[in-house]
């Protein structure tokens, strides 16, 4: 970084300015000590706590975040560093020097090195600080009843329950394994109950935005007195200090330090799995000594074995609350559907299975592997039932569509895995078409297995695998389902 030394403080040898006000950047040298005698800005405060904020997201005069530094309120970290001559984004972790460029910078006024893996959240670059807090903590004053929600968990959930209470207050890692529809929601009050009664910061953590959007209204009924953050993209709450948070997990980035647990929710599913960036930006989030729970019906195959070898810590939840079995999925092949496809016709099979369903008035949910697939499906599948529909991700009615089928106006929906978790509908039958292919992975086939049977009135759907050879993933899946089955009655949690 370009900086020198003059009158014993370090500063960039140019100095951006805005509104008549210079930065100084003490990148390095020791932190300021705290001065007690400071009078320190409590919205500064609120705002920068738990945060790494670059200048563009503090709507503060720069002379004022300065004076915070000089008094030891404020931290500076470089949003770049260097672990020999490779750049490393502080931020997010990048560290592929093709995600990294230079660019005029109007801050430094040089070629300067900037992020491009994490632009999103704003510009960072080798110029660029940090900005986070470190003067008192703040707290929250509490209502006499923290928590709201008078439910009674199943058995298997009060187990699961206490060791999410154990887990927190003793800091401790921890994987809830529960089968789809096992009620994973309801396991964490107790815990984020016992944490917010003495203080401490909890985030959940999810990387889908629609599972915020969910879970938000439930938090904020079981904890009505409690400040909620519900965080994603766009949201209102960005800057909104709140001791529960539930974030999308790229909104994480934007903490530092802050949680004293964080609780994963969907740890297998994309884009956590596949991004380092979300892993960093999760294990950054937590204070140094912070507790961690994972949430999942489908861990991978390598957590699989470390529960099975005792090297992860971990609790299952192998029945639903309804207390009757997962639906185990049948498999039926049909032979080349696709070259059957692509001649306008569909495998008699699938045709008879999804007319049973019509003809009974049972609703569906039918899975293809790939969009073009299941569009030149859909018009086969309207001669049966004009009200047939299909969703992807790129439907702009995704969200109508899905309401429609909740409202019981679409008898049939067809749909790639963009459903294949999230969703809950009372009373479905579930098929697969096209299970062999590659994108039908163990944990996706749990989960769309899971969409059917969730519902105490309607525990027993029927789940289908249409395939052109049996893959390892489906057999996985299948014998996942079946142990899970096994363990429930073992345990007493399923009906007999």
């Amino acid at each position: 970084m370009r900086f020198q030394i003059k009158d014993e403080k370090l500063i960039p040898q140019r100095f951006f300015t805005e509104e008549s006000y210079r930065i100084t950047q003490f990148l390095e040298i020791p932190q300021p000590s705290l001065n007690p005698d400071f009078p320190y800005s409590r919205e500064l405060q609120q705002l920068l706590t738990g945060k790494q904020l670059l200048l563009e997201d503090i709507q503060h005069p720069l002379n004022e975040i300065q004076s915070h530094y000089e008094n030891g309120y404020v931290t500076y970290r470089k949003g770049i560093d260097y672990i020999g001559k490779k750049p490393v984004c502080m931020r997010c972790g990048n560290k592929d020097p093709q995600m990294f460029a230079q660019y005029p910078c109007a801050r430094c006024g040089e070629p300067c090195l900037y992020c491009r893996h994490c632009i999103m959240m704003g510009r960072i670059s080798e110029c660029t600080p940090l900005i986070g807090w470190n003067g008192p903590a703040l707290h929250t004053t509490l209502p006499q009843k923290i928590m709201a929600w008078t439910g009674i968990l199943s058995e298997g959930q009060r187990v699961a329950s206490d060791k999410v209470v154990e887990a927190i207050m003793q800091k401790k890692e921890w994987l809830v394994w529960a089968v789809c529809g096992a009620g994973k929601t309801e396991v964490l009050f107790a815990g984020i109950e016992a944490a917010l009664s003495v203080q401490k910061r909890i985030c959940i953590a999810t990387p889908r935005t629609d599972v915020v959007l969910e879970l938000t209204p439930r938090l904020k009924a079981a904890f009505p007195e409690i400040t909620v953050a519900s965080l994603y993209g766009g949201s209102k709450d960005r800057h909104l200090y709140a001791p529960l948070t539930i974030a999308t997990t790229h909104q994480l980035l934007r903490f530092y330090q802050a949680f004293d647990a964080l609780i994963l929710d969907e740890v297998d599913a994309f884009p956590y799995t596949v991004e380092e960036s979300l892993q960093h930006a999760a294990v950054q989030a937590r204070k140094p000594s912070s507790a961690m729970i994972y949430l999942t019906a489908t861990p991978n195959q390598k957590w699989q074995r470390e529960c099975r070898t005792g090297k992860r810590s971990f609790i299952t939840i192998p029945a639903r609350f309804h207390r009757k079995p997962l639906p185990v999925p049948e498999f039926a092949w049909y032979g080349n559907w696709q070259k059957q496809l692509q001649k306008g016709r569909l495998p008699a099979n699938v045709l008879r299975w999804i007319k049973d369903r019509l003809e009974s008035g049972k609703q569906a949910l039918v899975y293809f592997p790939h969009i073009p697939l299941m569009e030149k499906a859909l018009p086969l599948l309207r001669k049966l039932d004009s009200r047939i529909e299909a969703v992807h991700a790129e439907d702009p009615e995704r969200k109508e569509k899905v309401q429609k089928m909740r409202a019981k106006e679409i008898p049939l929906l067809l749909t790639t895995t963009i459903l294949e978790r999230g969703v809950t509908f009372s009373n479905i039958d579930v098929a697969v078409v096209g299970a062999e292919d590659l994108i039908f992975t163990e944990s996706a086939l749990v989960q769309i297995a899971g969409r059917a049977g969730r519902s105490k009135d309607y525990p027993d759907g029927v789940v289908i695998f249409f395939h052109y050879g049996k893959t390892e993933e489906m057999l996985k899946a299948r014998k996942q389902i079946v142990t899970m089955n096994r363990e429930g009655v073992k345990r007493g949690l399923i009906d007999v």
